[in-house]
């Protein structure tokens, strides 16, 4: 895998009641393995304020690790299941959140790097959503990229 990757990163809330949401961002960041573990750097822009959030995305056998500071900051660890809380600050305040991840699976070749995390979250000890997250980071000199 080179240095710089392209990162998509797509999400799915499905509450309890309502209709599923999906979340997608893809933008560019810098990959590097240290010690056995994946690391993924990329910026991340909010929409009506000033500034961004830096996200580190830190992955290993069965836990990943996500920590954003900037415009909104948390640690989310993604353990296959445990439950971790954190909390998430946001420019409206913070948010106790609980992550309880069902499965987690991760597919590596030479260029790519594909995940998939199902989990289910709480807010101030409430269940909110169950949830899925899938990334793929790709080697931008390669070209493999695709949306599908």
């Amino acid at each position: 895998m080179t240095k710089d990757v392209i990162v998509s990163i797509s999400g799915l809330q499905m509450p309890a009641e309502g209709e599923a949401e999906p979340v997608e961002v893809i933008t560019v960041g810098d990959y590097y393995q240290k010690n056995g573990k994946h690391y993924v750097l990329y910026e991340e822009v909010n929409e009506g304020f000033e500034g961004s959030t830096k996200n580190i995305i830190k992955m290993q056998e069965n836990c990943i690790d996500i920590t954003k500071k900037g415009v909104s900051n948390v640690h989310m660890v993604f353990e296959k299941n445990r439950k971790n809380m954190s909390y998430y600050g946001t420019p409206f305040g913070n948010l106790l959140v609980g992550i309880d991840a069902k499965d987690i699976k991760v597919e590596e070749t030479e260029h790519c790097i594909d995940v998939q995390i199902d989990y289910a979250l709480e807010v101030n000890y409430e269940h909110l959503a169950d949830c899925t997250i899938k990334m793929k980071i790709a080697s931008k000199e390669k070209g493999e990229f695709s949306l599908a």
